[in-house]
Protein backbone atom coordinates (compact mmCIF):
# COMPACT_ATOMS: atom_id res chain seq x y z
CA UNK A 1 0.00 0.00 0.00
CA UNK A 2 2.70 2.71 1.06
CA UNK A 3 4.75 1.58 -2.16
CA UNK A 4 2.02 2.25 -3.96
CA UNK A 5 0.56 5.33 -3.01
CA UNK A 6 3.98 7.05 -2.34
CA UNK A 7 4.99 6.51 -6.27
CA UNK A 8 1.41 7.93 -7.51
CA UNK A 9 2.06 11.24 -4.90
CA UNK A 10 6.02 11.72 -6.32
CA UNK A 11 4.61 11.36 -9.73
CA UNK A 12 1.47 13.14 -9.42
CA UNK A 13 4.23 16.32 -7.59
CA UNK A 14 6.74 15.95 -10.29
CA UNK A 15 3.99 16.26 -13.13
CA UNK A 16 3.00 19.93 -11.10
CA UNK A 17 6.00 21.10 -10.88
CA UNK A 18 5.42 24.06 -8.63
CA UNK A 19 7.32 26.39 -6.82
CA UNK A 20 5.34 25.42 -3.75
CA UNK A 21 4.31 22.30 -1.79
CA UNK A 22 2.62 22.28 1.07
CA UNK A 23 2.29 18.45 2.91
CA UNK A 24 -1.02 18.44 5.29
CA UNK A 25 0.10 16.49 8.05
CA UNK A 26 3.34 15.79 7.22
CA UNK A 27 4.18 13.63 9.69
CA UNK A 28 7.47 12.02 9.10
CA UNK A 29 7.43 12.79 5.03
CA UNK A 30 10.92 12.38 3.74
CA UNK A 31 10.17 14.04 0.60
CA UNK A 32 11.67 17.41 0.79
CA UNK A 33 15.33 15.37 1.92
CA UNK A 34 14.71 12.40 -1.60
CA UNK A 35 13.45 14.57 -4.13
CA UNK A 36 15.65 16.51 -6.41
CA UNK A 37 12.82 17.82 -8.48
CA UNK A 38 11.72 20.19 -5.45
CA UNK A 39 15.36 21.92 -5.78
CA UNK A 40 13.65 24.85 -6.95
CA UNK A 41 10.61 24.25 -4.53
CA UNK A 42 9.59 25.86 -0.96
CA UNK A 43 8.00 22.62 0.68
CA UNK A 44 5.79 24.23 3.82
CA UNK A 45 5.37 20.99 6.27
CA UNK A 46 2.04 21.35 8.14
CA UNK A 47 1.64 19.28 11.48
CA UNK A 48 1.22 19.38 15.15
CA UNK A 49 3.95 21.17 16.83
CA UNK A 50 4.64 17.90 18.90
CA UNK A 51 5.22 16.02 15.57
CA UNK A 52 7.21 18.43 14.31
CA UNK A 53 9.31 18.77 16.92
CA UNK A 54 10.47 14.99 16.80
CA UNK A 55 10.97 15.22 13.03
CA UNK A 56 13.17 17.72 13.16
CA UNK A 57 15.32 16.15 15.24
CA UNK A 58 15.63 13.52 13.41
CA UNK A 59 15.99 15.24 10.30
CA UNK A 60 18.84 17.89 11.34
CA UNK A 61 21.41 15.30 9.97
CA UNK A 62 20.03 14.87 6.76
CA UNK A 63 21.00 16.57 3.46
CA UNK A 64 18.02 18.79 2.13
CA UNK A 65 16.58 18.13 -1.52
CA UNK A 66 14.40 20.82 -1.22
CA UNK A 67 15.38 24.62 -1.96
CA UNK A 68 13.51 25.71 1.59
CA UNK A 69 11.78 23.80 4.05
CA UNK A 70 9.24 25.47 6.02
CA UNK A 71 7.83 23.93 8.99
CA UNK A 72 4.14 25.47 9.90
CA UNK A 73 3.40 24.57 13.35
CA UNK A 74 -1.02 23.80 13.82
CA UNK A 75 -2.71 22.47 16.87
CA UNK A 76 -6.43 22.44 15.20
CA UNK A 77 -7.81 22.72 18.34
CA UNK A 78 -7.09 26.42 18.40
CA UNK A 79 -5.07 27.29 15.31
CA UNK A 80 -6.74 28.40 11.71
CA UNK A 81 -4.67 26.97 9.00
CA UNK A 82 -5.10 29.85 6.99
CA UNK A 83 -3.47 31.96 9.51
CA UNK A 84 -0.48 29.83 9.88
CA UNK A 85 -0.07 29.50 6.24
CA UNK A 86 -0.17 33.29 5.80
CA UNK A 87 2.31 33.40 9.13
CA UNK A 88 4.67 31.36 7.00
CA UNK A 89 4.67 33.21 3.87
CA UNK A 90 2.62 30.88 1.50
CA UNK A 91 2.57 32.97 -1.32
CA UNK A 92 -1.36 32.24 -2.51
CA UNK A 93 -1.39 33.98 -5.70
CA UNK A 94 1.77 31.36 -7.15
CA UNK A 95 1.08 28.36 -8.24
CA UNK A 96 0.82 25.52 -4.80
CA UNK A 97 1.03 21.87 -4.99
CA UNK A 98 -1.28 20.14 -1.65
CA UNK A 99 -0.47 17.09 -0.84
CA UNK A 100 -3.25 15.11 1.46
CA UNK A 101 -1.98 11.99 2.35
CA UNK A 102 -3.18 9.48 4.88
CA UNK A 103 -4.90 12.81 6.70
CA UNK A 104 -8.76 12.50 4.86
CA UNK A 105 -10.15 9.50 6.50
CA UNK A 106 -10.01 10.10 9.66
CA UNK A 107 -11.48 13.26 9.30
CA UNK A 108 -15.41 14.03 9.84
CA UNK A 109 -17.07 15.83 6.12
CA UNK A 110 -16.72 18.75 7.88
CA UNK A 111 -13.38 19.16 9.15
CA UNK A 112 -12.37 18.26 5.10
CA UNK A 113 -14.44 20.63 3.94
CA UNK A 114 -13.27 23.55 6.18
CA UNK A 115 -9.66 22.59 4.81
CA UNK A 116 -10.25 22.24 1.37
CA UNK A 117 -11.64 26.16 2.04
CA UNK A 118 -8.33 27.17 2.74
CA UNK A 119 -6.90 25.63 -0.19
CA UNK A 120 -9.20 26.98 -2.47
CA UNK A 121 -8.60 30.70 -1.23
CA UNK A 122 -4.36 29.75 -1.24
CA UNK A 123 -4.60 28.13 -4.75
CA UNK A 124 -3.70 30.54 -8.13
CA UNK A 125 -5.28 28.72 -11.28
CA UNK A 126 -3.27 25.97 -11.99
CA UNK A 127 -2.55 24.61 -8.71
CA UNK A 128 -2.89 20.44 -7.71
CA UNK A 129 -4.60 18.96 -5.08
CA UNK A 130 -3.76 15.00 -4.61
CA UNK A 131 -5.75 13.39 -1.85
CA UNK A 132 -5.47 9.87 -0.59
CA UNK A 133 -8.99 8.90 0.50
CA UNK A 134 -10.77 5.83 1.20
CA UNK A 135 -13.24 3.71 -1.07
CA UNK A 136 -16.19 2.40 0.15
CA UNK A 137 -15.12 -1.61 0.58
CA UNK A 138 -15.16 -4.55 3.47
CA UNK A 139 -11.29 -4.39 3.71
CA UNK A 140 -11.35 -1.14 5.12
CA UNK A 141 -14.13 -1.64 6.63
CA UNK A 142 -12.46 -4.57 8.22
CA UNK A 143 -9.54 -1.69 8.68
CA UNK A 144 -11.68 0.64 10.52
CA UNK A 145 -12.83 -1.75 13.11
CA UNK A 146 -8.88 -2.79 14.26
CA UNK A 147 -8.42 1.25 14.05
CA UNK A 148 -10.94 2.13 16.26
CA UNK A 149 -10.19 -0.27 18.88
CA UNK A 150 -6.69 1.35 18.64
CA UNK A 151 -8.50 5.10 19.17
CA UNK A 152 -8.00 5.97 15.51
CA UNK A 153 -11.08 5.39 13.78
CA UNK A 154 -11.72 5.92 9.74
CA UNK A 155 -14.64 8.95 9.60
CA UNK A 156 -14.54 9.37 5.81
CA UNK A 157 -15.24 7.65 2.78
CA UNK A 158 -16.05 8.23 -0.65
CA UNK A 159 -16.98 7.00 -4.10
CA UNK A 160 -15.00 8.42 -6.65
CA UNK A 161 -18.12 10.69 -8.05
CA UNK A 162 -18.62 12.17 -4.76
CA UNK A 163 -15.17 13.23 -4.25
CA UNK A 164 -14.98 14.92 -8.03
CA UNK A 165 -18.18 16.54 -7.24
CA UNK A 166 -16.62 17.46 -3.71
CA UNK A 167 -13.49 18.60 -4.90
CA UNK A 168 -15.37 20.68 -7.39
CA UNK A 169 -17.31 22.26 -5.16
CA UNK A 170 -13.82 24.01 -3.97
CA UNK A 171 -12.68 24.68 -7.51
CA UNK A 172 -10.83 21.51 -8.32
CA UNK A 173 -11.05 19.65 -11.50
CA UNK A 174 -10.01 15.68 -11.16
CA UNK A 175 -7.91 14.75 -13.20
CA UNK A 176 -7.13 11.26 -12.22
CA UNK A 177 -8.19 9.52 -9.78
CA UNK A 178 -7.27 5.66 -9.26
CA UNK A 179 -7.59 3.27 -6.88
CA UNK A 180 -4.06 1.61 -5.23
CA UNK A 181 -4.97 -1.89 -6.85
CA UNK A 182 -4.90 -0.06 -10.64
CA UNK A 183 -1.45 2.30 -9.20
CA UNK A 184 0.46 -0.97 -7.91
CA UNK A 185 -0.20 -3.22 -11.16
CA UNK A 186 1.09 -0.89 -13.30
CA UNK A 187 4.08 -0.84 -11.26
CA UNK A 188 4.19 -4.23 -11.27
CA UNK A 189 2.26 -7.41 -11.94
CA UNK A 190 3.59 -8.60 -8.54
CA UNK A 191 1.00 -6.47 -7.11
CA UNK A 192 -1.74 -8.31 -8.50
CA UNK A 193 -2.95 -11.16 -5.80
CA UNK A 194 -3.12 -7.93 -3.62
CA UNK A 195 -5.56 -6.26 -5.13
CA UNK A 196 -8.27 -7.06 -3.12
CA UNK A 197 -6.36 -5.23 -0.33
CA UNK A 198 -5.64 -2.30 -2.41
CA UNK A 199 -9.08 -1.52 -4.03
CA UNK A 200 -9.79 0.69 -0.58
CA UNK A 201 -7.87 3.19 -1.49
CA UNK A 202 -7.95 5.85 -4.21
CA UNK A 203 -5.59 8.70 -4.93
CA UNK A 204 -6.89 11.87 -6.64
CA UNK A 205 -4.87 14.25 -8.43
CA UNK A 206 -7.43 17.63 -9.01
CA UNK A 207 -6.29 21.17 -10.71
CA UNK A 208 -7.51 24.24 -9.71
CA UNK A 209 -9.48 25.72 -12.58
CA UNK A 210 -9.01 29.17 -13.58
CA UNK A 211 -11.80 31.66 -11.51
CA UNK A 212 -12.43 33.44 -14.38
CA UNK A 213 -14.00 30.34 -16.23
CA UNK A 214 -14.87 28.48 -12.93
Amino acid sequence: MMVARTVAIDEAIRGAASSQVVILGAGLDGRAWRMPELADVTVFEVDHPDSQREKRARAVSLKQAARDVRFVPVDFTRDRLEDALAAANHDRFCQTTWVWEGVVMYLERADIEATLRVIEARSAPGSCLVVAYNSRSIIRQIAGIILRFWGEPFRSSFAADEMLTLLATFGFSVVQDDDLATIATRLSANFADMRRILKGMRIATAERRDARRA
